[in-house]
């Protein structure tokens, strides 16, 4: 069986040892790089399976590796930084990490973390069978692909935006709650994270063309419930 690999880019070597360190217990492979060129040398030199990105890197700091990833491939990507505002952290979801956690950080809860990412990117690796093409109003879902059409457009998503909107299409008119919507996507137990699922979905409402004036075309605020799809 493939031995998972997880990069660990961190220009603090004490804090990509201690990741290692921790993640290593796990039984996992890690690579470590000291800078955001060596970071994206590693991705296109060997088969990653997450990556754990430091923002503010020499060379190239985290938001330009992740673009860079991005372009090619979506393994899952947690954002390790020190930078704690709501504005990062909507920045590093919007460029396309799947998680943010900030320094300092429990390394516990870091492994735990990786562990719920690495179990869903899994689960969405294996053959899909009987899943069906969703299509309403001009807007077209194909899960297989991963790929979502809007007017004859094509929206990218991130892989987290992407699972949120199929989980709401594909159960059109139910109510899900934010620790509903984050157990099912994230794949692990609520904690406190309702702003991380907050945050998603207020840039998949723009993606989608949803503004003040057309707010909840697609996806429907209950208030004081949860979300649905508009479709």
């Amino acid at each position: 069986m493939k031995r998972i690999t997880i990069l660990v880019a961190d220009d603090e070597a004490e804090i990509a040892d201690l990741i290692a360190l921790h993640l290593e217990k796990e039984g996992y492979q890690i690579i470590k790089a000291a800078d955001g060129k060596e970071a994206v040398q590693a991705i296109q030199t060997h088969s990653i399976d997450l990556a754990i990105l430091d923002i503010m890197m020499p060379r190239l700091d985290g938001h330009e590796v992740t673009r860079q990833i991005r372009e090619k491939y979506q393994m899952p990507i947690i954002f390790l930084s020190a930078k704690s505002s709501d504005l990062d952290k909507i920045t590093g979801l919007v460029i396309g990490a799947d998680d943010y956690m900030t320094k300092p950080f429990n390394p516990m809860e870091l492994v735990a973390r990786v562990n719920a990412h690495l179990r869903r990117s899994m689960q969405l690796s294996q053959p899909k069978i009987d899943h069906n093409l969703l299509e309403t109003g001009g807007l077209m879902i194909d899960p297989d692909k991963r790929t979502v059409n809007l007017y004859g457009e094509n929206i990218e998503l991130t892989p987290k935006e992407f699972d949120i909107l199929y989980l709401l299409a594909a159960h059109s008119k139910k109510v899900f709650s934010v620790e509903n919507i984050f157990q099912q996507v994230w794949g692990e137990a609520f904690y406190e994270s309702g702003n991380t699922v907050m945050v998603h979905i207020r840039t998949l409402r723009k993606k989608l063309g949803e503004d003040e004036n057309n707010k909840n075309k697609w996806i429907k605020t209950v208030w004081g419930v949860g979300y649905t799809f508009n479709g």
